[in-house]
């Protein structure tokens, strides 16, 4: 059976049918959202109250100063994981409140 000229592949529809709605954005950013707990880890995942994405920055509120201060130190590797699990460069800081 030979194929009809508009036929194409389910996988590639799908991304036009985002960009066309510039709804690619926000599923990298819940992408980015859905990865925190992997990230950063159960303790953690407990510990956030919410999570949210403004711009390129991720805000982050946490219930515990101490883990306020010591996510702050390790900033940058959890920017880099969270991006690697998202598939691009979708946060470029990261706020904790």
């Amino acid at each position: 059976m030979p194929r009809n000229s508009n036929e194409q592949p389910l996988g590639e529809v799908i991304r036009e049918l985002l960009a066309s709605y510039r709804l690619e954005g926000k599923l990298n950013q819940a992408r980015v959202i859905m990865a925190w707990e992997e990230v950063t880890g159960k303790m953690i995942s407990r510990h956030t109250q919410d999570l949210y994405i403004k711009g390129s920055k991720l805000f982050v509120k946490l219930d515990s100063p101490a883990l306020k201060n010591e996510l702050a130190y390790s900033k940058g590797q959890i920017i880099d994981s969270l991006n690697d699990a998202a598939g691009g460069e979708i946060i470029t800081d990261i706020v904790f409140n």
